[in-house]
């Protein structure tokens, strides 16, 4: 059939605007419910009315939160709006490095637009569909609603939103000459631009306008409430070229999150790293407890150190950022996997628990030295699953520790030849068999023993020769007997090995420091009267006062002088209440005994008493340089008299 003119034109109408409204349908959607925008349904009512119900093709329906916003990647730009010229997009959770010269600004921005899907914009909102209510379905349930928990209580839909803003710094310009000052590279600074009126904020712009943060020790954390686009930039200062090199640049990483900062520092007072002990060229650092109970299993070491010579300027000024420290710290974990710091994880110390312990070799003598442990999540599972890059890094306080003493005797001369022996005595120990919370520095003999291994293996084999002997006394006690029978209602057989082990391993092993230590009432010298390894003498002064009294011309176990030779040294007093421990805990037969202060058994040669406004004052299994939360104990030697145990109560 053949159209009219007329009927042609009509046609040609009706198919042109059919295809308007599917072009418009297509590029415009109306606000189609999508169910993935929303986080759940609740199954309870509010207090406005019905949920929409499948079945109810009455009424119109909302989306209550954050309005709608097209998610078309093809016309995001062009619908949505662009960021502004000289600026550059940054998604949360992506952390971007980049480069900048002194005296200049990098602008970047964050849009909302960026984050996909709403529930990745807020992700603590409950979203709701519901209904316009309309016809006397609108009253019959509104009276269920005042009986709503609060659980069931709708978001606002401006519910407030935080972006969390943070940066390190991870170079900096550096010095023409470590020598010729000791000023710091100026710091990056952080402005923050919450208004579309700036939208490139800087330090040329109006401060009342944005907010300017400086970084410290090259590390910035800033938040803000946003309910549109925030605009941000790193602006680096000028530097001075008499002391730094102009012509370098800063480099750093910048990272925004809806959920937390990326990078941050510690910001509590106590440190999150402990010095243990030390000798001349090693030292042993451990964390806190990982774990609560000791069934808590660990099995990846979570924490790097690192570790500076406090007179090495290279990283101040970036202390508190990460990746300055991966880059310029002495001592740091290596590209390749190497470092000087051997770390593994330890269970151990009064409640069984899990800790991270690092060994530190390549040390120098006498030096003082900074500790750092950071914390990097950005490789967990955890964080992988839930997308994205996720995670983020923490640096902890640091802490200062140093390393003994050792002097030098210029023994021969040869051309420009010099050979040079030290007089160290205290030799660092750890790993032990019997004594496995000895972690110390021990009397030791660089000649005779020139590694801990063999150090280790002569106390080791001491301490279980002790072991040995004790054991087969007590064995002569009824441990298994009934209550009625016991020696003791209130301690056992297993009190008493434990107390004799704290006491032994204390005792036979003891803390040694370096006898130029500076003197303290917990510090005793030993072997006054012996030269140093390499043949020096001390002084004569010292000798004449104290070189007749046994407690300063020998070693508490004489099996140290006769097989090691260490020399003079200081040793750290065991705490007391080891040995009173161990007389409430061991049977009365046995014979164990304790000096009391101000006796005349030389209490004051052979225990010390703890001090708690000291870091150490006395020596006591798990050891470190902070103080013990172990319960209140004590110690002496004069109980040994029964057993075959008079070498380790001469020092009396």
């Amino acid at each position: 059939m053949q159209l009219s003119p007329l009927q042609s034109r009509l046609a040609a109408s009706v198919i042109a605007s059919f295809l308007v409204i599917v072009l418009y349908l297509f590029l415009f959607a109306p606000r189609f419910a999508v169910a993935a925008d929303f986080g759940h349904i609740p199954s309870s009512l509010d207090s406005d009315g019905d949920f929409y119900d499948i079945d109810d093709t009455v009424g119109s329906f909302d989306a209550l939160g954050p309005s709608y916003e097209p998610d078309f990647a093809l016309f995001d730009r062009s619908i949505i709006g662009r960021a502004p010229d000289g600026t550059k997009p940054l998604d949360a959770d992506r952390p971007t490095k980049g480069n900048i010269s002194p005296g200049n600004t990098i602008g970047y921005v964050f849009e909302v637009a960026s984050v996909s899907g709403r529930s990745a914009q807020w992700p603590e909102t409950s979203y709701e569909l519901r209904r316009s209510l309309v016809g006397p379905r609108a009253s019959a349930d509104d009276e269920e609603d005042d009986e709503l928990s609060e659980d069931s209580v709708v978001v606002a839909r401006q519910a407030s939103k935080t972006l969390y803003i943070s940066a390190n710094t991870c170079d900096q310009p550096g010095r023409k000459s470590p020598d010729q000052t000791t000023m710091d590279p100026p710091q990056l600074t952080l402005f923050v631009s919450t208004s579309n009126d700036n939208t490139s904020p800087g330090p040329d712009k109006e401060q009342g306008a944005q907010k300017a943060i400086v970084f410290d020790e090259g590390a910035v954390m800033y938040n803000t409430s946003f309910d549109g686009d925030v605009y941000f930039s790193i602006s680096a200062p000028n530097v001075s070229e008499d002391y730094f090199s102009a012509s370098s640049l800063y480099n750093y990483e910048v990272a925004v999150s809806l959920s937390g900062y990326h990078h941050s520092y510690d910001t509590v007072t106590q440190p999150n790293l402990y010095w243990v002990d030390s000798d001349t060229s090693s030292a042993l650092l451990t964390t806190r407890n990982l774990t609560s109970k000791p069934n808590q299993v660990i099995s990846t070491p979570p924490y790097t150190v690192f570790v500076q010579n406090t007179k090495n300027l290279n990283i101040n000024g970036i202390k508190k950022s990460y990746c300055g420290l991966t880059n310029w710290a002495q001592i740091r974990p290596l590209r390749d996997g190497s470092s000087q710091a051997t770390m593994g994880l330890r269970q151990g110390g009064v409640s069984n628990l899990t800790m991270q312990e690092f060994y530190i070799t390549g040390l120098n003598a006498s030096t003082n030295y900074t500790g750092i442990v950071a914390l990097n999540t950005n490789s967990t599972l955890q964080k992988r699953q839930q997308g994205g890059s996720g995670g983020g890094v923490v640096v902890f306080n640091p802490i200062d520790f140093n390393t003994k003493p050792s002097k030098y005797l210029l023994i021969n001369y040869v051309g420009t030849m010099l050979t040079l022996v030290s007089d160290g005595a205290c030799t660092f120990l750890f790993n032990l068999t019997l004594c496995t919370e000895t972690r110390y520095a021990v009397p030791g003999n660089p000649d005779k023993f020139p590694n801990g291994t063999a150090l280790a293996a002569f106390y080791d084999e001491y301490t279980q020769t002790m072991w040995d002997n004790f054991d087969k006394v007590l064995q002569q006690t009824p441990c298994q007997a009934p209550a009625t029978q016991k020696y003791s209602l209130a301690r056992g057989c297993d009190d008493c090995k434990q107390a004799y082990k704290n006491w032994l391993c204390s005792v036979a092993i003891p803390r040694c420091e370096d006898f130029s230590s500076p003197d303290q009432s917990y510090l005793q010298m030993r072997n006054i009267n012996k030269p140093f390894p390499n043949g020096t003498l001390v002084d004569q002064g010292i000798r004449d006062a104290f070189g007749q009294m046994k407690a300063y011309n020998s070693s508490r176990n004489l099996e140290i002088d006769d097989k090691i030779e260490p020399g003079p040294y200081k040793e750290v007093l065991p705490c007391d209440y080891l040995c009173y421990e161990l007389v409430k805990s061991c049977p009365a037969s046995i014979g164990f005994a304790c000096p009391l202060p101000g006796s005349r058994f030389s209490f004051n040669t052979s225990y010390a008493v703890p001090d708690t406004d000291k870091k150490l004052s006395c020596n006591y299994p798990g050891s470190a340089y902070y103080p013990s939360s172990a319960t209140a104990m004590g110690v002496s030697w004069a109980s040994m008299a029964v057993l075959v145990l008079m070498p380790l109560l001469l020092a009396s």
